[in-house]
C-alpha cells in the first residue's frame, strides 16, 4: 500500500511539538553542514541529550503548543531547515496515521 500524502502546510505543526526529536548521527552532520559548523558546535549549540536519547533538538516556546522544535518558524508555521530535517521529521508519520491532519480535514 503506498504511503499517505500529506500536505503539512494546512497544519500548525503538530508533529514538531513532540517533546522528543531524535536527531541520529547522519542526522547531526546534515544539519551542522547546513550552517557551515563542526559537529562539535551543531552539537552544544542545537542539541541535547534527554529521555535515555544520545541526541534531541531543543525546543523553544511557542503560543500554540507551550514548547516546539527550536527550527520551526513560529509566525509562518514551517520548518527553517525542511532540507537538513532529521530523519525522523522525514519519515513522520511512518506508516501510521497523523490524527492532528485527520482532525484539521474534519473541522473544515
Amino acid at each position: 500500500m503506498p504511503a499517505k500524502k500529506y500536505d503539512c502546510l494546512k497544519c500548525p505543526g503538530y508533529c514538531c511539538s513532540y517533546p522528543v526529536i531524535e536527531v541520529k548521527d547522519r542526522d547531526a552532520e546534515r544539519i551542522a553542514k547546513h550552517f557551515g559548523l563542526s559537529l562539535k558546535a551543531a552539537e552544544k549549540k542545537y542539541f541535547k541529550s534527554a529521555h535515555g536519547y544520545k541526541r534531541v533538538m531543543r525546543r523553544k516556546a511557542d503560543e500554540h503548543f507551550g514548547k516546539i522544535c527550536q527550527f520551526f518558524d513560529t509566525t509562518e508555521r514551517r520548518c527553517t531547515i525542511y532540507l537538513a530535517r532529521p530523519s525522523t521529521c522525514r519519515v513522520f508519520p511512518g506508516e501510521g496515521r497523523c490524527g492532528y491532519y485527520d482532525f484539521l480535514k474534519f473541522e473544515r
